[in-house]
């Protein structure tokens, strides 16, 4: 069967790479696109259902922080590839106190308060202006939703996360602002993944799991050398090891959950009044600048 399911995975996949706890891979590539080449995508297979995994930060460790990743290299070739969904990963920190580390949460909205990234295929064109009502694909979030529930894991069905530059983190002045805002996470990849998946019209969602508190929001002393210099105890650091060591069983049972099921949602249906007007064909290489 086709593989039209991407998983993009956060920190801490390269774990998963390593451990091949994913499945049966079955074929590997590195897609040249108009922006360089894409990261390595791998497709598995577990059960008779197969899927496709970009590692966002690298394979062999953390070794490329968020505002250097090559977002539209990689959504490109997940889209050359075959791929109409997305599930993005990714850990960020908690502004909201009633959240808990350890926990899984479902986005449901976006604060966008990156600078300089490239956030459009559709530069010095006259299309993209594509609504954001919302932001992550509700068919997706929905199944995510069923998932979680369904293997009995924590989680939050909703959240507004904001996504800062980075590679440092949040000042607590910069979180305070982020909370009268209404964010309740706050993390560093999510934008542009999401508005480009949109712009190739492809479902975008992400899951993530939680793993400490963000500046301020819980007093924590300074600890040299250590993760986050001591914004992670060391129960929540094993909360968190858990929520990724369950990352292969979310994964496998999203995936046979989402096979054949009936789709309702528009993200597929993104560009279509630009396809009505005649502006754009159906080939969506042709959409983008430069092609």
């Amino acid at each position: 069967m086709a593989a039209n399911i991407a998983i993009i995975g956060g920190s801490r996949a390269y774990s998963l790479l390593q451990q091949g706890s994913l499945g049966n891979k079955i074929d590997t590539q590195v897609v040249t696109t108009p922006y360089g080449p894409s990261h390595l995508i791998h497709r598995y297979e577990f059960n008779g259902e197969s899927f496709w995994f970009l590692s966002r930060h690298g394979e062999k460790g953390y070794e490329l922080s968020a505002p250097f990743v090559n977002y539209r290299a990689n959504i490109w070739a997940l889209k050359e590839v075959g791929s109409k969904r997305i599930i993005a990963w990714s850990g960020p920190g908690i502004i909201n106190q009633d959240y808990r580390v350890g926990y899984f949460a479902l986005p449901h909205d976006l604060i966008d308060e990156t600078r300089g990234r490239d956030y459009t295929f559709f530069e010095k064109k006259g299309i993209g202006f594509i609504r954001q009502r919302e932001v992550f694909c509700p068919a997706l979030r929905t199944g995510l939703h069923q998932t979680l529930q369904q293997l009995g894991l924590s989680f939050y069905p909703s959240g507004v996360y904001v996504c800062t530059q980075g590679p440092r983190l949040e000042t607590p002045a910069e979180i305070r602002k982020y909370r009268l805002l209404g964010a309740d996470l706050v993390g560093m990849t999510l934008v542009p993944e999401a508005f480009l998946a949109k712009e190739l019209e492809m479902c975008y969602a992400p899951i993530c799991y939680l793993t400490n508190y963000a500046e301020g929001v819980i007093d924590r002393p300074y600890e040299k050398g250590s993760l986050f210099e001591g914004m992670q105890t060391q129960e929540e650091s094993e909360m968190v090891k858990s929520a990724v060591e369950a990352f292969p069983h979310i994964i496998h049972a999203l995936v046979g959950y989402l096979t054949d099921k009936v789709w309702q949602c528009t993200c597929q249906e993104a560009m279509l009044r630009y396809k009505k007007q005649g502006t754009i064909g159906e080939d969506w290489h042709q959409w983008i600048a430069g092609i």
